[in-house]
């Protein structure tokens, strides 16, 4: 578990602040901080100078533009070493599978907010970018958290079916599986985990997505798909990712999608239009009374 900053700081200064009945953090607001009293941070990920950039100790110029791929770079800087041949493609499907899904909830907000603020892009795509959670394209997180459980237990087949039985007595969807829009299956599902195949790279993970895929239709008496995000849990699970960035990988896929929806609001201003149709078929209608008592 990480340790939270103030922890680090010796006991002495802890102890000091609250000697004059003020918590650590307002105290160190107020007081010097010698150099061998701070923890020693370092960052592995990047440094520059007047004439260079280094990312994990590869010359930007030198080693990465013109030689590496964006997927490259952006494995190499989330895993540490750059990805085999399979890997880059695995991990270039995945970008795609959720680069855009049409008029959702981020790219709606992302036009929402363009039409305020016309003059900074980057509002209205880190305003839509909010929207990536546990409802929409943020689920991989969750499924990939349990496929990883999963990969631990002694007995796979138990192992799904508790699972299965937890989310159903908890009346909860399990992320990664299931879509309101495409059935019987999620193409994209189907899409990503032949890539998977095809690049030799369906091992554990992608095995127990399938266990638990089976599990939970024989919960539910019906088929219910596996969807692009319990896919791309599987396979970025199978390439190295952990669990907790999984999620950085819709980020940075929707990011491309939401700066196309904002080109094309440029164009057709569909957001004057949402606020129209929201004050048509939205009617206002007075509160009842509330009670005296």
């Amino acid at each position: 578990m990480r340790r939270p900053f103030l922890a680090n700081i010796t006991p002495t200064c802890s102890a000091k602040a609250e000697a004059f009945g003020a918590s650590p953090v307002r105290w160190l607001a107020k007081v010097k901080i010698s150099e061998s009293q701070l923890p020693k941070v370092v960052t592995n990920i990047a440094t520059s100078d007047p004439s260079s950039v280094t990312i994990r100790g590869r010359d930007l110029v030198r080693d990465l533009i013109g030689k590496r791929t964006f997927t490259e770079v952006f494995y190499f800087l989330v895993v540490g070493r750059f990805p085999t041949d399979p890997e880059r493609r695995l991990l270039d499907a995945c970008l795609v599978a959720l680069v855009e899904h049409g008029l959702t909830s981020s790219a709606l907000i992302s036009r929402l907010t363009y039409e305020s603020l016309p003059t900074e892009l980057q509002v209205a795509v880190g305003s839509g970018l909010m929207a990536i959670g546990s409802v929409h394209a943020g689920t991989l997180e969750g499924c990939a958290a349990i496929l990883r459980e999963g990969a631990d237990a002694p007995d796979v087949a138990v192992f799904c079916a508790s699972v299965v039985e937890s989310y159903r007595a908890r009346k909860e969807n399990l992320p990664g599986f299931g879509h309101r829009h495409h059935k019987p299956d999620d193409p994209r599902a189907i899409g990503l985990l032949q890539v998977a195949e095809k690049e030799g790279l369906a091992g554990p993970y992608v095995r127990l997505l399938r266990e638990l895929s089976a599990a939970i239709n024989r919960g539910a008496g019906r088929h219910i798909t596996i969807n692009a995000t319990g896919a791309m849990a599987a396979l970025l699970l199978e390439i190295g990712l952990a669990p907790e960035i999984v999620r950085g990988v819709a980020v940075v896929s929707r990011s491309a999608g939401l700066v196309g929806h904002i080109l094309e609001e440029r164009k057709t201003d569909s957001a004057r239009f949402l606020t129209k149709l929201a004050k048509e078929h939205i009617p206002y209608e007075d509160p009842a009374p509330m009670g005296t008592g």
